[in-house]
C-alpha cells in the first residue's frame, strides 16, 4: 500500500490541516512552532511501529481551547484525528478481490483513526458484488437465495441466515464463514490492519556508542534492555557490525587471527566504502573496526574482557581517532546511515517519519543527507520529514515540498487562530515560511542561473555583446568564433571575479576569465593566480593576449573601426565627429582606446550623453553588417578576435 493522501484535524496545534497529498519523499517545511512535529505524530499514531510509542489521548492531544466543548463538537462520537487515502498495489487489490468480490473494494482505500478507537477502514463496499460473489462462491441455488429476502449488507446477510429454520448445506456454510471471518466490513478492517505500512517517527536520534564490552553487550541482549534510552547507542554498534557485514556471533566464534583479522579488515572496508559514498566532507577518511582485550589502565567496563572499537582514520593526517572524539555532525550522519540501512529489514512495510534530521550537518552535508533519502531510503520506503533548513529543500523537486504554516486569522483588533494548514503549491504570504524556500532556490539559481558546464567570466554585459557580434562575424566568414559550448557570464569586474569563481567551485565547473588590465590591476590579477581558485592557464587579460602592459575588449577593435562604432552610437555631428587622430590626442598618457575615448567625450558638450562601456557595444550588434566590410580596420579586428577565441576554446572540456 502507497499512502496517498493525509488530512489531520483536531490534533494539538493542527485543528484542521486540509488534506494535502504525499509522495515517495515529502519535505514539509515552516518556521519554528509552525506545526510540523505535530503533524508527524498525528500521522505516526494512525498505525505505530513498536518503537514509535504514540496513542490519541484527549486530554493531552485535543486542542485545548476546545476541549471543553468536546462533547458539544463531537456529540456520541469520538472525534476524528487522521484521515488518510492509500492506493492498492495489483497484489493487494488481487486479495481483496479474492476475499469479498471482484471490485467490491476500489483501487484506493481511506484508512482513518479517531480518539480511542482503532484504525478502521472508512472506504465504501459494493454489497452487491460481496453477497453475489459469496453466493456463488458457496453454491447457494435460486431458492436458497430467495429464502434470505435480499440483504443489502452483509450484517443483513448474517442476520437472514441465522433465522433460517432448516438452513441447506450451502446456506449452513456460508453463515459458518462469516461467523469465523466476521462480516465484509471486519474482514476489509482486519485486512486492512495486516497490509497498512507502520508509522516509524524519529526525533531524537540515537547516536552510536564508539565502544561496547562484548560481556555487557551480551548481556544486555539477553535481558532485553537494549532498547532502552540509555543503552540504543550499544545497539546501534551490533547494527553498525550488520551494517559491515559482520555480527557479534561470528566476531566471537573465530578461533584464528589470521581469519579474526580478516574478518574485520573486510568489515571495515565495507563500511567505510558504504559511509563515504554518502559522506563527501572528508574524502580521506577511513573507518576501521578494532576489537581488543580491554586494558587495565580503561575506564570499566571496558578495562577487562574483549572490547570492540570504531575507529576513525584519517590518511591525509595519519591519524586515527576514536569515533566518539569526531565532529558532531559526522557522529550524528554515520549512525543515521547505520540505523536507517537496516530499517528495510524490517518484516513489515515502513513509512518513515523524520522530524528534523541533520541539524548538526553542515549545507553540503545536508545535500548529501537528502541524496541518501533519494537512493538508498525511497526505493524501500515513504519518507516525510520536516525542516527549517533551506539545504534540506529540495530545490530541484519542489512538487514534493508542503509548506506548513499557524494561520492566523484577524476580526477587527483580535487575532483568531486557525491551527496548522498544509498547503502544496509553496505559495504563502508569511516571509517567515517562506525563508527557507527562497533560501533554497536562490542557492540554487546561483550555481545554474547565467552559467553552465563550461563558463567564460568576462567583466561586464558589454564585453559580452562585443564577443557576440566579433564571434558572428569570424562564422560568417567561416573562421573560427567563441565555441556555442562557452557559456559567457559577467562577472562584475576584476574585483569580484574571485568571489564569484568561489561561488560556483562546488559545481565541478571549467571557468575561465577574459579581464581586462588597467595599469592598477597588475597586483589584483598575480593574488587572483596566486589563490588558485582557477585552473593554471584558465585566466587571461586582453593586455596579455595583445601583448601591452593595458588594454580592455575595446582594444580588440582597430582604432579607425571603433572610432566609426563611436560616431554612430551617439550621432556625432560634424563638428565634433570623432577620427583617430582626435582620438589618439585625447589623452596621450594611455594605450587603451576606451581611456582616450573617455578623455574626448569630457571635451564635449553637455547636449551630448557621456561616453558608456555597454551602448557601443550594443551598436555594434545592430549595425553587425559593418564586419562583414574588407576594410583593413575590420580585417584587423576580426583576426585579434579570433586569436583570442582560439586561446579559450583550447581550454574546453571534451
Amino acid at each position: 500500500m502507497k499512502l496517498v493522501n493525509v488530512h489531520v484535524t483536531n490534533f494539538r496545534s493542527v485543528e484542521d490541516s486540509e488534506e494535502f497529498e504525499a509522495g515517495q519523499v515529502v519535505c514539509l517545511v515552516g518556521k519554528n512552532e509552525a506545526g510540523k512535529s505535530a503533524l508527524l505524530t498525528a500521522l505516526a499514531a494512525l498505525n505505530p511501529h513498536p518503537s514509535t510509542p504514540a496513542v490519541f489521548d484527549k486530554e493531552r492531544d485535543y486542542p485545548r481551547r476546545h476541549l471543553a466543548s468536546y462533547s458539544e463538537r463531537h456529540g456520541q462520537n469520538a472525534a476524528m484525528a487522521v484521515v488518510t487515502e492509500w492506493s492498492l498495489t495489483e497484489d493487494e487489490q488481487a486479495e481483496l478481490d479474492e476475499l469479498l468480490g471482484k471490485g467490491a473494494v476500489g483501487p484506493k482505500v481511506k484508512i482513518q483513526r479517531r480518539y480511542g478507537e482503532d484504525i478502521e477502514c472508512a472506504s465504501s463496499i459494493d454489497w452487491k458484488i460481496v453477497i453475489s460473489t459469496w453466493f456463488e462462491r458457496f453454491g447457494l441455488t435460486e431458492e436458497d437465495i430467495a429464502a434470505l429476502e435480499s440483504p443489502a449488507t452483509t450484517s443483513d446477510l448474517l442476520t437472514a441466515l441465522t433465522k433460517l429454520q432448516t438452513p441447506t448445506e450451502p446456506q449452513t456454510k456460508l453463515r459458518q464463514h462469516i461467523e469465523k471471518y466476521g462480516n465484509a466490513t471486519s474482514q476489509l478492517n482486519k485486512f486492512i490492519q495486516e497490509n497498512t505500512p507502520r508509522f516509524m517517527y524519529v526525533s531524537s536520534y540515537d547516536r552510536m556508542d564508539g565502544t561496547v564490552q562484548f560481556d555487557q553487550i551480551q548481556q544486555l541482549q539477553s535481558q532485553g534492555l537494549l532498547d532502552k534510552d540509555e543503552h540504543r547507542g550499544k545497539k546501534l554498534f551490533l547494527e553498525f557490525l550488520k551494517y559491515a557485514g559482520v555480527s557479534l556471533e561470528e566476531l566471537l566464534k573465530q578461533k584464528t587471527f589470521e581469519t579474526y583479522n580478516a574478518l574485520l579488515q573486510a568489515a571495515s572496508n565495507k563500511i567505510t566504502d558504504q559511509i563515504l559514498e554518502y559522506w563527501t566532507q572528508n574524502p580521506d577518511l577511513s573507518v576501521e573496526v578494532k576489537v581488543a582485550a580491554g586494558m587495565p589502565g580503561d575506564a570499566p567496563p571496558f578495562n577487562a574482557g574483549t572490547v570492540a572499537r570504531a575507529r576513525i582514520y584519517n590518511s591525509l593526517h595519519r591519524v586515527d581517532t576514536p569515533f566518539s572524539e569526531r565532529s558532531a555532525g559526522f557522529v550524528w550522519f554515520f549512525s543515521f546511515l547505520v540505523k536507517f540501512a537496516q530499517v528495510k529489514n524490517d518484516q513489515n512495510p515502513v513509512i518513515l517519519l523524520l522530524d528534523e534530521p541533520g541539524l548538526t550537518l553542515h549545507g553540503k552535508a545536508q545535500a548529501d543527507l537528502l541524496r541518501f533519502f533519494k537512493e538508498k531510503l525511497a526505493p524501500h520506503h515513504q519518507v516525510i520529514y520536516s525542516t527549517h533548513s533551506p539545504f534540506m529543500v529540495p530545490a530541484d523537486d519542489l512538487a514534493s515540498v508542503r509548506v506548513v504554516q499557524d494561520v492566523v486569522e484577524m476580526k477587527g483588533n483580535r487575532r483568531i487562530p486557525l491551527g496548522t494548514k498544509v498547503r502544496d503549491d509553496v505559495l504563502t504570504r508569511d516571509p517567515d515560511t517562506l525563508f527557507p524556500l527562497q533560501a533554497a532556490l536562490g542557492y540554487e539559481l546561483t550555481q545554474s542561473l547565467f552559467v553552465g558546464q563550461n563558463t567564460l567570466l568576462v567583466e561586464g554585459p558589454g564585453d559580452i555583446l562585443y564577443i557576440h557580434a566579433l564571434s558572428d562575424a569570424l562564422r560568417r566568414r567561416k573562421r573560427q568564433g567563441v565555441d556555442s559550448r562557452w557559456t559567457i557570464c559577467p562577472a562584475g569586474g576584476i574585483d569580484k571575479i574571485r568571489p564569484f569563481a568561489s561561488l560556483f567551485a562546488g559545481n565541478q565547473l571549467n571557468i575561465a576569465v577574459l579581464s581586462d588590465q588597467a595599469a592598477g590591476d597588475k597586483r589584483k590579477i598575480e593574488d587572483l593566480r596566486k589563490s588558485e581558485i582557477l585552473k593554471a592557464g584558465q585566466f587571461y587579460t586582453v593586455a596579455e593576449l595583445l601583448g601591452r602592459p593595458e588594454a580592455d575588449i575595446e582594444d580588440l577593435l582597430a582604432p579607425a573601426l571603433f572610432v566609426e562604432v563611436l560616431n554612430g552610437t551617439y550621432a556625432l555631428p560634424a563638428k565634433h565627429a570623432l577620427t583617430e587622430k582626435k582620438l589618439e590626442e585625447a589623452d596621450l598618457q594611455t594605450t587603451r582606446l576606451v581611456k582616450k575615448a573617455e578623455a574626448y567625450f569630457k571635451l564635449l558638450p553637455d547636449t551630448i550623453s557621456m561616453l558608456d562601456h555597454f551602448a557601443p557595444a550594443a551598436w555594434l550588434v545592430r549595425h553587425a553588417e559593418m564586419l562583414d566590410e574588407t576594410t583593413d580596420a575590420v580585417n584587423e579586428t576580426l583576426d585579434k578576435a579570433e586569436m583570442v577565441f582560439k586561446t579559450f576554446n583550447a581550454m574546453l572540456k571534451g
